[in-house]
């Protein structure tokens, strides 16, 4: 938990900070054709809570830790040390991809509350730096948008994501092969298809919602 969550914390805030930053600028030329730039607020809270907090966040751990726990778990495999540990009556599913799968399943929700709350600071500065709009009126209509299925879907999305991310890891490396190079090999299959597998959950899980909703 410490690597995963504490460890990614200051990328997560930068992340999600100029996130809500670039959404804010991109929205307030738009919103200022129809006259609606009071609505900033509404726009970055349902897009940031719902879609790309969670998945912004998500992409980051898989970039950051899923290729860790491949790159760590395949040098044990070349080195025959998870060989060893099952010639000891250990087993290396307990030892080790269940505390890799439950600390990513607690702390990227968490992260995901982090990086949703910077990016809405990082849209209310340029709102209120380019667009001259209160604090109280942009957090006011922030809050006011996000309803109790948005935050649902918003948590649920990192949770599925945790264990997908966490998952594809262990089972890249896992299953290593050919020495040092298929370490490697093993690293980049393990975060192109968690890439892929967070893109296909959040459209299911999205997709459940809109029918809810």
């Amino acid at each position: 938990m410490d690597i995963i969550g504490v460890g990614s914390v200051p990328v997560v805030i930068m992340n999600g900070f100029f996130t809500g930053a670039v959404m804010g600028l991109q929205l307030s030329r738009a919103l200022a054709t129809y006259g609606a730039t009071g609505q900033i607020g509404q726009l970055v809270a349902i897009t940031l809570v719902r879609e790309l907090g969670p998945v912004l966040t998500a992409i980051m751990i898989a970039g950051r830790n899923g290729s860790g726990i491949a790159s760590e778990l395949g040098s044990m495999k070349v080195t025959e040390q998870i060989d060893a540990m099952r010639a000891l009556g250990t087993d290396p599913i307990q030892k080790l991809v269940t505390p890799r799968l439950i600390a990513t399943a607690v702390m990227l929700p968490l992260l995901t509350i982090v990086a949703d709350f910077m990016g809405l600071f990082g849209g209310f500065v340029i709102s209120m730096v380019l667009l001259n709009i209160t604090a109280a009126q942009y957090w006011s209509t922030a809050w006011r948008a996000l309803q109790y299925n948005d935050v649902v879907q918003g948590l649920l999305k990192p949770f599925a994501f945790a264990i997908v991310i966490a998952l594809v890891g262990c089972y890249y490396g896992m299953n290593t092969t050919g020495g040092t190079q298929g370490v490697g090999r093993a690293t980049t299959q393990a975060v192109v298809v968690a890439f892929i597998w967070i893109i296909v959950i959040t459209f299911f899980i999205g997709r459940i919602f809109v029918n809810l909703g």
